[in-house]
């Protein structure tokens, strides 16, 4: 499993807002001049985090804060977010057809405790 930009881009974002949640709605501008990160970038990456992590308002004053206090939040939630399905390899993925070498495969059983693992800590 990698984490690309677009996860590691939200994790900064996640943890930028949260240093500055006493700041009210922040604007995006402040963000990516702290986290050194494009503001298009940024601006591409806040459709998914307003799904369940971030509340925004346009117009003077405007910005975004964390909906919830930053220790409810957790690593992975926001990487399921951003990158969608954790899982190491496609057969495990939700919603994936049956493998057709489920029964023959010398390798699911590993993926399967590194997926659940993973899952425990993230």
């Amino acid at each position: 499993m990698k984490i690309s930009t677009k996860g590691r881009y939200s994790l900064r974002v996640i943890i930028d807002l949260a240093e500055h949640r006493n700041s009210g709605y922040i604007p995006m501008k402040e963000v990516a001049a702290r986290q050194k990160i494009s503001l298009k970038y940024i601006e591409k990456l806040m459709p998914l985090l307003t799904k369940s992590l971030v509340e925004g308002i346009h117009g003077k004053g405007g910005g975004y804060k964390l909906k919830r206090e930053p220790e409810f939040l957790t690593v992975g939630e926001i990487l399921r977010l951003a990158e969608g399905d954790l899982a190491p390899v496609s057969c495990l993925e939700k919603g994936a057809p049956p493998c057709e070498i489920t029964e023959e495969c010398r390798t699911i059983s590993m993926w399967k405790d590194f997926y659940e693992m993973t899952n425990k800590f993230f």
